[in-house]
């Protein structure tokens, strides 16, 4: 080649230049294909006394994400805390559906705060997958099809608390629960089972952190056990307090979201001999929950709570319905459908929907032992709930 002659030194340096724009034609191509993902907002309670439960929640979903993908589909998580304040809970929420335009919605510790933005976020046609708060309402006349849950109606969670109390000859129980939606549903769900007599039903400040005055009524009282419902923080300060009133292996205890994963390393060996009702528990004897206990262990050195179970198993249930859609969204009754296919292994074992969305799965009786590394939980035998409220009934959707 002549680089004397102007017209080739031209030809020689255009080349390339001709070479690298067919080459980023080819790459803007490719990023054209890939594919956006999929946006999914995180709302619990990550503060104050009921942090533990929001953050084994966000733990165990963000452990389900593989390679930042749900069931192949690449993903994008935007985590807010509701403070277990149903005005934040609502903020969270209009963020994540105006300015974040999320296309799916999990998570809600509380049932307060998911009374406040269950609505809002169903009426955006917003696919809402609950993982632990289940009012009653919005399991009977106020359902939805775009809100699934993987965890329970409040009052069915109870009523499994109530016929275990009356499988152990209970005839008269003392009942105490924090005063707010999930504290009465509570109450209502016990005594809905429960066969003996319930000599007095209290109730008390969310967030109490003294209970010794009515842990000296309850004592008056003389029942034949206690049952309670106060989940995270409180939990630990009344068990605490009714071991150091003497009354734990002397006056029996019986509670459902009290002594669970959140709140076993706070009470270890404090809580040994108390009995309660649930859906999950660490030493369950099926291969979801093997893998999911030696994932969850190896990432975050504890345990899993039943808020973490069920948070995994929305993640599994987001990632099946991913999956049978390809990551296409666009289709919402496709979408729906492969939600409530519920094409998934849940951690619980057997794991189908009612007619309203929530699970028909199983409640074990599960006991605190002191075990070969310190207290922990096991489940016994299933409950079988006699008496139900059935609000899938109420459900208008069939």
């Amino acid at each position: 080649m002549n680089l004397a002659n102007p017209s080739a030194r031209r030809r020689r340096f255009l080349r390339p230049s001709l070479a690298a724009v067919a080459l980023c034609g080819i790459l803007g191509a490719t990023a054209s294909f890939a594919q956006e993902p999929v946006k999914i907002g995180f709302i619990g309670t990550l503060s104050g006394p009921g942090g533990a439960l929001g953050q084994d929640q966000y733990d165990a979903f963000m452990l389900a994400i593989k390679d930042g993908k749900l069931g192949g589909v690449p993903v994008e998580v935007v985590r807010e805390d509701d403070q277990l304040k149903p005005d934040i809970g609502v903020q969270a929420a209009t963020k994540l559906l105006k300015s974040e335009k999320v296309d799916i919605i999990t998570g809600v510790t509380f049932s307060n705060v998911m009374m406040a933005i269950h609505k809002p976020i169903t009426d955006a046609k917003v696919f809402f997958i609950g993982s632990n708060a289940g009012p009653a309402p919005i399991a009977g006349k106020e359902c939805s099809p775009y809100f699934f849950s993987t965890s329970w109606d409040n009052d069915m969670l109870h009523e499994a608390g109530g016929q275990l109390a009356s499988d152990l000859g209970y005839k008269n129980m003392y009942v105490m629960a924090a005063n707010y939606q999930a504290g009465r549903d509570a109450v209502s769900g016990f005594k809905r089972d429960y066969t003996g007599k319930v000599i007095d039903e209290v109730y008390t400040q969310v967030n109490q952190p003294d209970y010794s005055a009515e842990i000296a009524q309850l004592q008056a009282a003389e029942p034949d056990a206690v049952y309670v419902f106060y989940p995270g923080g409180m939990g630990v300060n009344f068990v605490k307090q009714y071991r150091q009133a003497g009354l734990l292996g002397k006056l029996p205890l019986i509670s459902v979201s009290t002594i669970d994963g959140s709140t076993l390393p706070a009470l270890k060996s404090l809580a040994v001999g108390a009995i309660t009702s649930a859906p999950y528990a660490p030493n369950l004897d099926n291969a979801q929950n093997k893998q999911f206990v030696e994932a969850f262990v190896k990432a975050y050195d504890r345990q899993p709570s039943m808020y973490a179970a069920q948070s995994y198993d929305a993640a599994n249930l987001i990632a099946s319905a991913l999956k049978k859609v390809d990551g296409k969204l666009d289709d919402k009754e496709a979408v729906l459908a492969a939600l409530k296919a519920a094409d998934f292994d849940s951690v619980r074992g057997a794991f189908k929907f009612d007619s309203n969305q929530f699970p028909d799965a199983p409640f074990y009786r599960v006991d605190v032992v002191e075990g070969a590394n310190g207290a922990e939980l096991q489940a016994k035998n299933p409950i079988v709930i006699k008496t139900r409220a059935n609000f899938a009934q109420q459900c208008p959707m069939k």
